[in-house]
């Protein structure tokens, strides 16, 4: 099913139609379409019309007005792609379920539903049923036209466009208002009733827009590509995934990464663990046979669209034999079984684990790479740091390129104090084992007892796989004075992101004792539990409710991936990786919250085989990305 990626009143997905009995809401009748079109248009009379078209057999398109006092709306479930519309009154109820639905577009659709029913109730008188019989008027049916701004002043615009609340999970904290309201409660007065518990407000898609860069990699995903896209650290990389992941229909899509902590990061699972292959190693037959398995063949035969991120790390030959594999188990000889792929990452950062004895293989290298891959893109506009200066050093370090200017400029970082209001800076270092020593024993240090925070999770039986996935463990001690950081993005527009630094200045006394933290945001907040959601063996949703907080005296360069930190010290001297010093480095918003101990130009080091592709990347663009250039243009004028 190729979802409808244009118009917000157009909808492509599975649609249940149920014609329920006044009695308990008991079904009646279900007919489900597993693939169909909901649009909103107005019919004849100018009234609101939801219309649903089969798109995979026979029959006419179904028509469904939508009518004052006889519309419920529920929207819990938009997150997974999942919504309901109950229509009608008294023993004429029909219920439509939607699921499968590209989450983004289906939160747009919601909107534009929400505000086409408040501007109609408005502003248009219903039509009777007596005159609709009698008319002599011919049927038709209009799609709606987009939002226009006085929908927007007839809704009291901002709370209109409020964002689609998240579904709360069993045990999850409300806020009171949302606790308090009743559950049919009508928003404001207004006709359309929304059953909904609110957490806090959710996008799916930020209204943040998009590079010219990005718009081609979105474009090029929709029109069904098999697509690689690139860029330096802060580039918007992880933005635009989530925008795509957004876009794809939830059912066909899998998100995977090539660590835990990434996937958990894009809400996915490992590309392992996707595989079902194990470590990959075995001869090619009896991977294939792994993949047979009953519940791992239905991920295979089921995915048509395959997210991929941090593709530096996922080695060649393992690329090559999951390239076999897909063909194998889907009988499909088209690269990838007809599969398409959506890869994402940066080889000039982290590479694969290299192997005794065993030169690493990208996956660039691999053999099945260039018939996979038919799309490439490299995003050039940096986003995360604005120091142009510090841009540029950053640049020359992941090429490979120590200046004496840019040694020059990092020594003298030595002397940077970094530090203020009681937060230190968070060293960078090589190794795990360092990490958690130096974490420990700072933690020891401090004055007395440790109060301690356990994880609630979805299924205690594997939490080891939990702790691998998950940014945060499943205890966590903190003291008064602990150095802490955010794992997770709370407050964006405040500053409070994954990465933000800050110190523990007491606890709460009342309920669980949550942690107050000052950030160095400058905002002073009770720190309370976030919940973390992925898919783990055979697609099984797990999850993970705990503090979104780390201790953050250290952490590793592997760990530090994807995060913004305020202020950072780092030690190179044990840098063992190609991309490794580049990778800790970028971590840091501007210079001036950088502290560079011991640093030695030789340690600043990039893979030849990987510049040789990036020279070629650039080199050897693809047509389609000419005539997408020229498309993204053509939607800018028109925009003006």
């Amino acid at each position: 099913m190729e979802p409808d990626f244009e118009s917000d009143g157009r909808i492509r997905c599975t649609i249940a139609i149920e014609h329920l009995a006044a009695a308990a809401a008991a079904a009646r009748t279900r007919v489900v379409l597993r693939d169909a079109w909901l649009t909103l248009g107005r019919d004849e009379f100018r009234e609101l019309v939801l219309q649903v078209t089969n798109t995979s057999g026979p029959g006419r398109p179904q028509n469904f007005p939508l009518r004052r006092d006889e519309v419920q709306l529920f929207t819990r479930f938009v997150k997974d792609g999942k919504s309901s519309v109950q229509l009608g009154s008294g023993s004429s109820h029909v219920q439509l379920l939607l699921s499968n639905c590209p989450p983004g577009q289906l939160h747009r659709f919601v909107r534009t539903l929400r505000l086409k029913l408040r501007a109609t109730q408005e502003g248009i008188r219903p039509v009777a049923e007596r005159t609709r019989l009698l008319s002599s008027m011919p049927r038709t049916f209009d799609t709606i036209s987009p939002v226009q701004a006085r929908d927007l002043q007839q809704t009291n615009g901002r709370q209109a466009l409020a964002d689609v609340a998240t579904t709360p999970v069993k045990g999850q904290a409300l806020h009171c208002a949302s606790r308090k309201r009743a559950r049919n409660e009508p928003v404001e007065g207004n006709q359309v009733s929304e059953r909904r518990q609110v957490k806090k407000p959710w996008s799916m898609c930020s209204r943040a827009t998009l590079s010219k860069e990005q718009s081609m990699v979105l474009r090029a995903v929709l029109s069904g590509n098999n697509v690689f896209f690139t860029g330096s650290a802060g580039t918007g990389k992880s933005f635009l995934l989530k925008k795509i992941v957004a876009l794809l229909p939830p059912n066909s899509t899998y998100v995977t990464a090539s660590t835990g902590v990434a996937a958990c990061q894009i809400g996915g699972t490992t590309l392992h663990a996707f595989a079902g292959i194990g470590s990959g190693n075995a001869p090619l037959h009896q991977c294939i046979e792994l993949a047979q398995r009953p519940g791992v063949r239905q991920q295979w035969l089921s995915c048509r669209h395959l997210i991929i991120d941090e593709i530096s790390m996922v080695e060649g030959e393992f690329f090559d034999k999951l390239e076999a594999v897909a063909r194998a188990v889907r009988r499909c000889e088209d690269p990838f079984g007809g599969i398409q792929l959506i890869i994402c990452g940066d080889f000039l950062q982290l590479p694969p684990v290299s192997k005794a004895n065993k030169e690493v293989k990208f996956c660039f290298q691999a053999k099945s790479w260039r018939k996979c891959v038919t799309f490439n893109m490299e995003l050039t506009e940096v986003r995360r740091q604005t120091d142009r200066e510090f841009i540029s050093l950053l640049n020359a370090i992941r090429l490979g390129r120590c200046t004496d200017e840019v040694t020059r400029q990092l020594t003298l970082t030595a002397t940077h104090k970094v530090e203020r209001d009681g937060i230190l800076a968070t060293r960078l270092c090589t190794h795990k084992d360092d990490v958690e020593l130096t974490n420990a024993k700072r933690l020891q240090e401090l004055p007395g007892e440790p109060k301690s925070f356990k994880a609630v999770d979805s299924d205690p039986v594997l939490v080891k796989t939990l702790d691998a996935q998950c940014p945060v463990s499943s205890m966590i001690e903190l003291k008064q004075g602990a150095q802490v950081m955010l794992t997770k993005n709370l407050n964006v527009s405040q500053g409070l992101v994954n990465g933000a630094r800050g110190v523990v200045i007491g606890f709460e006394t009342e309920d669980k004792g949550l942690p107050k933290v000052r950030f160095l945001c400058g905002i002073t907040t009770a720190v309370g539990l976030e919940r973390w959601t992925f898919k783990g063996p055979a697609g099984i949703y797990l999850s993970r409710q705990q503090l979104p907080l780390k201790l953050a005296w250290a952490i590793s360069i592997h760990k530090s991936q994807g995060m913004s930190l305020d202020c950072v010290e780092i030690s190179l001297a044990r840098v063992f990786e190609f991309g490794q010093a580049y990778v800790a480095l970028s971590r840091a918003r501007n210079l001036a919250g950088l502290r560079v101990l011991d640093f030695d130009p030789k340690i600043v080091r990039a893979n030849s085989y990987v510049l040789q592709f990036y020279s070629h990347l650039r080199r050897d663009k693809c047509p389609v990305q000419a005539s997408l250039f020229s498309y993204t243009d053509k939607e800018n004028e028109d925009a003006t």
